[in-house]
């Protein structure tokens, strides 16, 4: 089963980095704008999502909007040592630092951290998704072990080529409720 993950992967990672900055440019806002008309979405007070990175989905839009809206954004700053997530709400970038696998995380002397249930909406970062939801993320499995202590909406947002027809899935393993593609909604 790890050796299929490795591939799948491999396989989607391969189409994303020969998506060029225009495109995905181009597609993160077309996911955006969909995004932003769903109700887990308008009605959500607290949204958690991660700064992305390319060729992830541009999440910068996301911030900025769910900032301009008034709702109050929470990050995940990991701790690798014991493979925990926590989240914090962050009010701008200052507030962030690189960290663990290059990733922009909240600063915690200067954010509050947020539990679980104080979190409505949550975009899911993933490498993969099957349109029923089942999600194959970065390997770290950080968003598994998150995800069961979460009742909120999940949602995934996606570039066509993340779409694959299976993935492998373990018991640990969850899936999102929503998808989100530049062409609209996919569950």
């Amino acid at each position: 089963m790890k050796e299929a993950k490795r591939l799948i992967r491999a396989n989607v990672l391969d189409k994303l980095i020969n998506i060029s900055k225009e495109e995905h440019h181009r597609l993160s806002m077309q996911i955006a704008a969909v995004l932003f008309e769903q109700p887990y979405w308008k009605d959500a007070q607290t949204i958690a999502l991660t700064v992305s990175r390319f060729p992830e989905v541009d999440t910068t839009l996301l911030i900025n909007k769910a900032w301009e809206e008034g709702k109050t954004v929470v990050l995940p700053r990991i701790t690798k040592e014991t493979r925990a997530m926590h989240f914090y709400e962050v009010h701008d970038s200052s507030q962030l630092e690189e960290s663990v696998f290059s990733l922009m995380e909240p600063i915690p002397s200067t954010t509050i951290q947020r539990a679980a249930e104080e979190i409505h909406t949550m975009i899911v970062p993933g490498m993969a998704f099957t349109r029923e939801g089942s999600r194959l993320g970065l390997g770290g499995g950080y968003y598994d072990r998150y995800l069961p202590h979460f009742s909120g909406e999940t949602v995934a947002l996606l570039f066509s080529c993340q779409l694959v027809a299976e993935i492998p899935m373990e018991d640990h393993d969850r899936a999102v409720d929503h998808i989100v593609s530049p062409g609209g909604i996919i569950r």
